[in-house]
């Protein structure tokens, strides 16, 4: 088992226990301090599949922005210390199921993968080629996308305003 391997149960440990821990908890402060181990971990196993940009993104929306996002407006809720979850509706029997079927779906296309052609070469870097792409081909499309980002967060800064 190579430093490859180690790293990504690594990772991949992180991401399980702390999502099932985000699902379980009752606090709901705890909750999103769980989902923020949740999103490290899938930053790092998207970093050891060489998809840098999509870590970078990872880390910057969802933990830079969306995660203090819901912590700031739990904090900023008037009864924060009786915030809790209700976690009553999870059913045993189709948790079970569930769990089951998934299992059974991995196990049958972990079977049916020719590993032999499956490569490990790490491409060149995909932020290089994804910035290529969308300063060439895509710039227009970038241009608005940014303009439309803008216009949400003038529209979202004057609904709160009021």
């Amino acid at each position: 088992m190579s430093i490859y391997d180690l790293t990504f149960y690594l990772f991949a440990a992180i991401t399980v226990i702390s999502a099932f821990f985000v699902v379980t908890t009752r606090n709901i402060v705890y909750s999103a301090y769980y989902l923020l181990f949740t999103f490290f971990g899938v930053a790092g196993i998207y970093v050891l599949l060489g998809a840098d940009f999509i870590a970078v993104v990872q880390l910057v929306v969802y933990v830079g922005g969306i995660l203090i996002l819901l912590l700031f407006g739990v904090m900023l809720t008037n009864k924060i210390t009786n915030v809790q979850i209700k976690t009553g509706t999870v059913k045993l029997v189709p948790a079970v199921v569930g769990v089951a079927l998934l299992a059974g779906v991995l196990g049958a296309s972990l079977l049916n993968t020719n590993w032999k052609t499956i490569s490990s070469e790490v491409p060149f870097s995909t932020t290089h080629s994804l910035g290529l792409l969308l300063m060439q081909q895509y710039a227009v499309v970038f241009e608005l996308l940014g303009i439309l980002l803008l216009i949400a967060l003038i529209g979202a800064a004057s609904m709160a305003r009021k």
